[in-house]
């Protein structure tokens, strides 16, 4: 595709100084350079891992945890059956 595109002077610069240098013509230098630029620019970003810390609860004091029917009547109230 032909289109018209305005550089900034340093980018222009050290595109030709890139063509130079490869031996390249400025026209692949710049289409090298926007596919590796477009590449980093719309890939989709990486999500950051999600870490929950543990905490030590222990046993709550004062409850049986050995009789699951009293245990069932503190939590849910005596209508628990």
């Amino acid at each position: 595709m032909r289109t018209t595109l305005t550089l900034d002077p340093d980018v222009a610069a050290k595109a030709k100084r890139g063509a130079a240098r490869l031996g390249q013509p400025f026209k692949s230098v710049i289409n090298s350079a926007l596919r590796i630029g477009l590449d980093e620019v719309l890939k989709p970003p990486t999500a950051k891992p999600y870490r929950a810390k543990p905490l030590p609860l222990g046993l709550k004091p004062g409850f049986s945890y050995d009789n699951i029917a009293e245990l069932l009547a503190q939590a849910e109230g005596e209508d628990y059956r």
